[in-house]
């Protein structure tokens, strides 16, 4: 009898460990679960909150943050934010900091602007003549102006016959804080 009772159990056991192989409630580490961690080359789906030192919200992925933050824009799609990691595509630190990150996991980026947009640079000031700008008017103090390059700049003095424009980084010279959710992996 005890024999019988001992293979009934060997039967269940055999019967858990077959449906949870089968079901793929297991995890080797290599196939998109729990267990994988980003590597150069992957694709990568990360939600994030960017902010400066003092605590200002310049940037978010999350349209709830971006609300309460008073910068939310009418029509823009609030989404992870994709990119391979290791391949340049983001600033420095922000690339680094999500390799070897797990699905689910949250982590803090402080990025200094050596690893962000550079340190500010005076030699970025230019005074350009009005009529080089190429615009129908003047620009006026403050203005965020496009290159022919797409690079924003900033006007920030004007007279009758120059405007000086700051080509920094709005971001340059600034620490940056990354609050950042892995929401999910493509492996390369």
């Amino acid at each position: 009898m005890k024999s019988g009772r001992g293979a009934v159990i060997f039967g269940c056991i055999l019967i858990v460990a077959c449906v949870l192989l089968g079901s793929g409630c297991t995890d080797t580490g290599n196939g998109g679960g729990a267990g994988e961690s980003v590597k150069a080359g992957d694709t990568v789906f990360v939600d994030y909150v960017g902010k400066l030192e003092d605590g200002t919200v310049f940037d978010t992925s999350i349209e709830e943050v971006a609300i309460e933050a008073g910068m939310y824009v009418e029509g823009r799609n609030y989404t992870a934010l994709t990119f391979e990691a290791g391949a340049g595509q983001m600033i420095k630190g922000f690339d680094e900091g999500v390799i070897g990150m797990k699905v689910g996991e949250e982590k803090t980026l402080t990025i200094p602007p050596e690893e962000a947009y550079g340190e500010y640079d005076e030699a970025n000031i230019q005074a350009i003549p009005l009529e080089e700008l190429g615009l129908p008017e003047p620009p006026v103090e403050g203005q965020m102006l496009m290159t022919m390059y797409g690079t924003r700049v900033t006007v920030l003095e004007v007279n009758e016959t120059h405007a000086t424009i700051d080509f920094n980084h709005e971001l340059a010279g600034k620490t940056l804080i990354f609050d950042i959710t892995l929401v999910s992996i493509e492996s390369s």
